[in-house]
């Protein structure tokens, strides 16, 4: 028996409970290698099936349920804390609320298979004041989805878990180190990518106090809010003056748009 099954078998289902709801949360610990291992020692006996599924239902629902909670009295400031600690923290704020405006609530459902979205769906479903019941409905269905990847994979090539998990054990700090590494290796693209973004973008930026200067000096900059309609539901405030704008329409109506003025974009 491989070191990680020991484990799972000496702390039981609430070493499962723990790991999922640390993931769920939004540490970078995965839990699948987990559910994996479970579900091969549940089609071995050693769990119960509806045990095993409960306590990670049980962790999904509470971690789910508290970034739900403060998404409704937070709103979009959630949003950000969760987007500024993305790998792609430009995007993830548009793209999040561009998949929940097209699905809604069912969208939830499949949150945990879209990357960047998981953590997102259930804040934003606060922000968005989404029946708290139906809520909880399609997350419990999101996790037993999710979960049913990991344990299912164990219940079916159980023969085969202890078999991997041993040759990774005596790979040893050599897979560790390879893992490591390309993690690394992600996380430095991204860097460069979101590196590259802000310098071309520097110096077309305006800050609030340029703007309201511009504003006091007569100069009247045509000022477009291109935010998603998710974004103003969940912070009605305007920019005195500002156009709601969709991005989708701009190549449309740009020939519209003053030569002579300064052009500002109020994005998410």
């Amino acid at each position: 028996m491989s070191d990680l099954s020991a484990y799972i078998v000496q702390f039981g289902l609430p070493l499962v409970f723990v790991n999922v709801l640390l993931q769920q949360f939004g540490l970078p610990i995965p839990a699948q290698p987990t559910l994996v291992v479970a579900g091969s020692l549940a089609a071995r006996g050693e769990f119960s099936l509806s045990g095993l599924y409960a306590v990670v239902l049980a962790a999904v629902l509470t971690a789910d349920s508290t970034w739900y909670e403060l998404g409704r009295r937070h709103g979009s400031r959630v949003l950000r804390l969760v987007c500024r600690i993305s790998l792609s923290p430009d995007s993830c704020v548009r793209q999040t609320e561009q998949i929940f405006a097209r699905w809604g609530l069912r969208s939830i459902a499949v949150a945990k298979f879209v990357p960047g979205f998981s953590m997102l769906a259930p804040p934003l479903a606060g922000a968005m004041r989404a029946r708290v019941g139906a809520f909880l409905l399609y997350d419990a269905i999101a996790g037993l989805l999710w979960s049913s990847l990991g344990i299912g994979a164990g219940l079916v090539f159980h023969h085969q878990v202890d078999h991997i998990l041993a040759v990774l054990a005596d790979l040893g700090a050599r897979a560790l180190v390879a893992l490591l590494a390309l993690v690394a290796i992600l996380i430095a693209a991204k860097w460069w990518q979101r590196r590259r973004f802000f310098r071309i973008l520097r110096m077309a930026r305006i800050s609030v106090a340029e703007l309201a200067r511009l504003s006091r000096d007569g100069r009247s900059p045509v000022i477009l809010d291109v935010r998603t309609d998710l974004a103003m539901t969940g912070d009605p405030r305007r920019i005195p003056g500002a156009r709601a704008f969709a991005v989708a329409d701009l190549d449309r109506h740009i020939a519209d748009l003053p030569r002579d003025r300064e052009i500002v974009l109020y994005c998410t």
